[in-house]
């Protein structure tokens, strides 16, 4: 039972939490830290129960390859002679999300310990986080494009409140920023969806509205390649056609209606433009806002400086990670073709990215923006990653999405912890810190190492995974050039700059602290032990043991690479 339902047990239950903190009496106000914290550990409890029951499988393009999967049919219209729309609750995991909703569980437990110390509207805050918990958990076990959408959008409004109402001086601002750029970017991944509606077909219900098989009866294997026959030779009537939003259909070519907006076979033209090529483009787009790539990056550091602790873990722990899995799930499988026509500028957008970001973060003065430039640097290797469609590039490209969620939410915790202090992020406002916060310099240094790739971190893992295929790109399918990868090699170089040179300039030397609490800076408390610790040893296990995540993601990475190669080819050479 538990196994068929687990998915929506880990939407569903924040979801209905949120609705009790925001009806809790004034007097028990209190408890409302008590249901978030039940529920984030209900969710550790649930994601350790996947973790062992997972089968590494194929799944991405198969429909019966998804794991602790649940199917019901949610919207039904019948559109006259335009045929009938379906969209389904439909939810699933395969080796391109297990690995970021286990992340996603372990940031926001840390999350909500970080959120401990919140006094001010506590019942408003930890309602709007539990809907956020809920809307991230959706966006990565969401296989129908609708209803993964409605996840995104929704993340926008908890997102909006939590920095806008606890944020910094400039919250308002930063907190406007981040809705208007993320709204631009959902209304390209709209335009797409609507298109892909227009296109596809659900075959299976196409099937039952044709009279093949019975409501209700179990659709074979065989029905469904009839169905999808008998559409590419154009002898099923409109409105027998059932429209879908199903991923796992939107990614078959079989399921295209011949002739239609986004038809592999029929080149249509938007101003002198492939149509596919453009919904690719839209779809990037949309995504890299969320990532974030250069230039659509700014929102970034604004949000991360102005967001309180808990919801800037958040933020570049798991949001960030939801741009990289939409392009995976979405752009690359669906449009696998204008993966390959564009791969070139993708990988050159990861390096470009790379690059600025570790040279803006060597730049800054303030703490939380140095680790949100880090932030925009370590994404691009996702990008470079994805661009090289090598089995080890996408491999790394997802296990830095693991590895800096891990290590970008222990660092936005370190920042929290100097600032709650002092109430100053500014680098230059400080030195000596070591002799005086000695676990604190500790934490820093091993999270800093970890970020900036060293051996024995997961770090280091991701990093050479990507720069590996980044590199053999050339050679085995031609899609990036070796000077990419080389290139982004110098962000290495970058990282260790500014990190060892934060290190220098902040813990060593005599103590000094610009606003007058230094002679007197406590050392980090149970609680802040409490969360670094664990994050530091995840860091560590998955520097020395990368099979507890690959061994995940393998299969499906294998799948995903041959699909696009072998689709995408083939809708480039089609006339």
């Amino acid at each position: 039972m538990l196994q068929h339902h687990i998915l929506t047990i880990l939407i569903f239950l924040p979801l209905a939490s949120a609705l009790v903190v925001a009806l809790l009496p004034k007097g028990i106000l209190n408890l409302s830290k008590g249901i978030a914290l039940g529920v984030s550990l209900v969710q550790l409890v649930l994601g350790g129960y996947m973790f062992v029951r997972y089968q590494p499988s194929p799944g991405v393009h198969n429909i019966n390859g998804f794991q602790f999967s649940e199917r019901i049919d949610w919207i039904r219209l019948d559109l006259q002679g335009l045929g009938k729309l379906s969209t389904e609750y439909f939810v699933g995991v395969d080796g391109l999300s297990i690995s970021l909703v286990l992340l996603s569980i372990v940031v926001l437990l840390v999350g909500v310990i970080a959120s401990w110390s919140v006094e001010d509207r506590k019942r408003g805050y930890f309602s709007l986080y539990l809907l956020l918990n809920a809307s991230i958990i959706g966006c990565f076990v969401a296989l129908d494009f609708l209803l993964f959408y409605l996840f995104f959008e929704f993340m926008l409004l908890p997102m909006y409140f939590l920095i806008g109402l606890w944020g910094g001086p400039r919250r308002e601002y930063a907190s406007i920023k981040f809705f208007l750029y993320t709204l631009l970017g959902s209304i390209f991944i709209l335009m797409v969806m609507i298109g892909l509606y227009a296109s596809v077909i659900h075959p299976e219900a196409t099937a039952v509205e044709m009279g093949l098989v019975g409501a209700g009866e179990f659709v074979t294997g065989e029905i469904i390649a009839e169905v999808q026959r008998l559409l590419q030779a154009g002898e099923i009537p409109a409105d027998q056609m059932v429209k879908t939003f199903n991923l796992v259909y939107m990614a078959d070519p079989a399921n295209l209606v011949p002739g239609s907006f986004l038809d592999n076979d029929a080149v249509r033209m938007v101003m002198n433009y492939p149509a596919r090529f453009l919904a690719f483009l839209c779809l990037f787009v949309g995504f890299a806002i969320k990532v974030p790539a250069v230039p659509v990056h700014t929102w970034l550091p604004d949000a991360h400086v102005e967001a309180p602790t808990p919801i800037s873990v958040i933020l570049a722990g798991i949001l960030l990670k939801i741009g990289g899995y939409g392009l995976l799930r979405t752009a690359y499988l669906i449009f696998p073709d204008g993966a390959l026509h564009y791969a070139w500028w993708i990988g050159l957008v990861g390096v470009i990215s790379i690059i600025y970001g570790a040279l803006n973060a060597l730049s800054s003065q303030d703490l939380k923006r140095l680790i949100a430039y880090s932030s925009i640097s370590h994404m691009g290797f996702v990008l470079l990653g994805l661009a090289s469609l090598t089995a080890e590039g996408v491999s790394g490209a997802i296990y830095q999405m693991v590895s800096h969620g891990l290590i970008s939410t222990a660092l936005f915790l370190i920042a929290g912890v100097l600032y709650d202090r002092t109430h100053d992020r500014m680098i230059e406002n400080y030195s000596g810190l070591a002799a005086q916060m000695p676990q604190y310099t500790v934490m820093v240094v091993i999270f800093f190492f970890a970020s900036m790739g060293l051996p024995g971190f997961s770090g280091f893992i991701a990093e050479i995974l990507v720069l590996l295929g980044a590199f053999g790109a050339s050679t085995i399918n031609g899609l990036l050039p070796k000077w990419m990868a080389i290139i982004a090699a110098l962000g290495l170089i970058l990282s260790a700059a500014y990190y060892l040179w934060t290190i220098q300039r902040m813990f060593f030397g005599k103590l000094h602290v610009k606003i007058q609490h230094g002679n007197n800076l406590p050392d980090l408390g149970k609680r802040e032990i409490l969360m670094l610790i664990p994050l530091a040893v995840l860091t560590l296990l998955l520097g020395i043991i990368p099979s507890t995540v690959l061994d995940l993601v393998n299969d499906s990475v294998t799948t995903f690479v041959d699909v696009i190669l072998s689709t995408g080819m083939k809708n480039l050479q089609t006339p």
